[in-house]
């Protein structure tokens, strides 16, 4: 395979949460699938609005792409890309397939829809590490932030965590993205964080291009005060790495601007 050749993989990218970090699309598409519409999400509109589970790329096509990967060093092996990857319904195939040929953690990025889901849980207990959105105090705040299908609600979603938390024995931790739309409830998000009990509460705001403007650092780290106690880190604190993407396209389109 050469280079810039692949379809359902990308990276790696310098993650200031995973280090060097090797993204699989389990979705692949050319137009964003999703359960949300974020208002800042850096990869642009939700283009099929929807919660329902489906294989959209076989699982073999993924770990023969994966294969074919030329040496690479990584840190972490990344479910994310171009829609929100739980609706994959052969997610949890996929990761017991990458497993079988890569030594490396693997995370899933999720936006916390379909924890209600008990399969969804189950491909997600295969994870090292789950990276779930908790964006709103409310159920006003957020289907004005996120935007969620019909059918979602944010009690669903804090309750599928609450019951996921149970058994998995992962690491798992919180990631909020803090814009004008929600810095008010900053207080409430870490109450709200607190009662879920995460590993790890990451504070995030939209530092790549997007439909709504980062919050400063001064005001982050004001926002991070809430969290004292929650094991909180900071998008402005954290550390990245140089790397080098197998696919400079195929990153850009999954992952908004370098």
């Amino acid at each position: 395979m050469k280079k810039g050749e692949y379809k359902y993989i990308y990276g790696p990218i310098s993650s200031w949460r995973l280090g060097s970090s090797l993204g699989i699309d389990p979705i692949s598409r050319k137009d964003k699938i999703c359960s949300f519409d974020c208002l800042y999400c850096q990869i642009g509109r939700t283009a099929l609005h929807t919660r329902k589970r489906k294989v959209f790329v076989p699982s073999k096509n993924i770990i023969d792409e994966l294969k074919a990967l030329p040496p690479v060093k990584i840190d972490f092996i990344t479910f994310s890309g171009r829609g929100e990857p739980t609706l994959a319904e052969n997610l949890g195939e996929i990761i017991t397939g990458v497993r079988e040929i890569r030594k490396e953690p693997i995370a899933v990025i999720t936006n916390s829809s379909l924890f209600s889901d008990k399969e969804v849980r189950n491909d997600l207990c295969q994870a090292d590490l789950v990276l779930a959105k908790l964006e709103a105090p409310s159920e006003g705040s957020f289907r004005k932030i996120n935007n969620p299908v019909k059918g979602i609600s944010l009690l669903k979603e804090i309750n599928g965590m609450r019951t996921f938390l149970k058994t998995y024995k992962g690491k798992f931790a919180l990631q909020i993205m803090f814009i004008e739309a929600n810095e008010k409830y900053a207080k409430e998000i870490a109450q709200l964080a607190g009662k879920i009990g995460a590993d790890e509460v990451q504070l995030n705001t939209p530092l790549r291009p997007s439909a709504v403007k980062p919050l400063s650092k001064k005001r982050i780290e004001k926002i991070e005060k809430y969290f004292k106690g929650l094991n909180a880190i900071s998008v402005y604190k954290g550390a990245r790495k140089k790397v080098d993407p197998v696919s400079k396209k195929d990153t850009l389109k999954r992952r908004g601007k370098m």
